[in-house]
């Protein structure tokens, strides 16, 4: 095995800093779920989680954000699916969503706090929402 530099250890800190931020849940209020499970990972959620941490990360909200796998959410035929909870905003359950939908989902839902309308599958009604 090469020896590292200098430089090449920094580096590889400030990436497991990143991870490490990613990976705690204290103090984070915002959670974005993905559907893990068989049928997810089969229609392509890999893609999309790996597009949701690439643009958590872009947005520079890691620090905000809890990335979360989960198994099927029961919802197979508009696998993958990626769930959304945060404060001022109904949880929300969004399918078919590919790396693309993925990016527009923390642009638009988490960083503008608008849904992306054209791709949501299950959320609460307007009336049991609390305001």
């Amino acid at each position: 095995m090469a020896k590292m530099t200098l430089d090449q250890l920094r580096k590889l800190r400030e990436e497991k800093k990143g991870d490490m931020v990613r990976r705690e849940v204290e103090g984070k209020e915002i959670q974005i779920i993905v559907g893990m499970g068989t049928c997810g990972i089969a229609a392509g959620a890999k893609e999309a989680f790996d597009a949701i941490v690439q643009t958590v990360d872009e947005n520079g909200i890691a620090s905000s954000v809890v990335i979360r796998q989960t198994g099927c959410m029961g919802l197979c035929h508009v696998e993958p699916t990626v769930e959304v909870v945060m404060p001022g905003m109904p949880a929300t359950i969004y399918g078919r969503v590919d790396a693309e939908v993925a990016r527009q989902i923390v642009r638009r839902h988490v960083v503008e706090k608008n849904l992306v309308e054209n791709h949501i599958y299950d959320r609460p009604a307007v009336d049991i929402v609390k305001k």
